[in-house]
């Protein structure tokens, strides 16, 4: 007995070797090819998609992705439900809802910003929230007709205070008694840098305007037909917003500066510096749930307060605008600092 267990004990090491030699017959399997197109040209702002792709994130999880910028020229958000693209950064709860009321069956999987960087920016005088309605107001068209009639409704402003804004803040630096809306991460820079004084903020989202962006979207089909690489994108895409915060994001910016060579390391850290301090994409619900988190609670709130604003129609099945299905897992978590 002794003789033939020694025997077949001789022959493990062979047949170790035949079966590595089968499964080293065997190919890898590719990764899936993804394009996720952004709504503006790169910036800091998309920071954790560039580093999920910088880090390697995207293909740890099986994922090839290509990340197509938006601009001034690109509308990127049409190409998605036509299949040109899988998934799409999409800006805010509203563009969504207005899917639904306009059936293109597309929804938002996950919301990387748990607040719109909207703000209002004042002159240093303005010290409260309350002085921005003896203001004149800067708005653009699209501004007036969301977020500022949320305005007019919650807080008593009025659209006779409202003149155009055209993007440019020299009219806003030479009105002293004038505010005007930005992204708190991008226009406050630039008005430091051109008006030389620190402006003073009024974050939107924290005064009650409580839409989620910088979402991800995708066709309804791809969430029935592909759930797991749905999934698989959107945890990468979180892991890469964990660590483009709070690691080493050098990679990323470096892509983010290769896709948009007029940035510059100094707009980058600012917007960096601005979604840490303002709790954009690391706040409220993202504490027990995770970056990306998204409830039913929170999006009947904002989707009544639209309606209250008459921003909405009422009777609009909002809920058909977004699911839960691919967040609110805890994924990265413990890339947060303790």
């Amino acid at each position: 007995m002794r003789p033939r267990l020694s025997r077949l004990r001789s022959l493990f090491p062979l047949v170790a070797l035949a079966v590595a030699a089968l499964l080293s017959a065997v190919p890898a399997r590719a990764a899936d090819k993804v394009t996720f197109g952004t709504n503006w040209v790169a910036q800091a702002e998309h920071g954790g998609f560039y580093q999920a792709l910088a880090d390697g994130t995207y293909a740890k999880y099986g994922l090839n992705v290509t990340i197509l910028p938006g601009g001034p020229q690109a509308n990127n958000r049409l190409l998605l439900p036509v299949g040109k693209i899988d998934f799409y950064m999409g800006a805010n709860m509203l563009q969504a809802i207005s899917s639904v009321v306009e059936e293109i069956p597309t929804q938002v999987v996950a919301a990387l910003f748990q607040k719109d960087p909207q703000v209002l920016i004042a002159h240093p005088g303005v010290t409260a929230f309350e002085q921005l309605k003896t203001r004149t107001l800067f708005i653009s068209k699209e501004g007036l007709a969301s977020y500022y009639q949320w305005l007019v409704d919650a807080y008593g402003f009025s659209e006779s205070q409202v003149k155009p804004y055209t993007f440019n803040a020299a009219p806003f630096l030479v009105d002293k008694n004038s505010a005007m809306q930005g992204y708190i991460t991008s226009e406050p820079y630039a008005i430091e840098q051109q008006g030389g004084f620190k402006p003073t903020l009024f974050l939107l989202a924290d005064y009650g305007f409580q839409t989620y962006a910088t979402t991800i979207e995708t066709r309804n089909e791809l969430v029935k037909q592909n759930p797991d690489l749905v999934q698989r994108f959107v945890d990468a895409s979180i892991i890469g917003w964990y660590n483009y915060l709070y690691g080493d994001n050098a990679k990323a910016n470096a892509l983010i500066k290769q896709d948009n060579p007029e940035i510059t390391d100094a707009m980058i850290a600012f917007s960096i510096a601005k979604m840490k301090e303002y709790g954009i994409v690391d706040s409220g619900d993202t504490a027990t749930l995770g970056i990306g988190a998204m409830t039913d609670a929170r999006m009947k709130g904002f989707y009544d307060t639209m309606v209250k604003a008459k921003v909405l129609e009422p009777g609009i099945d909002y809920a058909k605008s977004y699911t839960l299905q691919f967040v609110n897992k805890g994924v990265g978590k413990e890339l947060a600092p303790k």
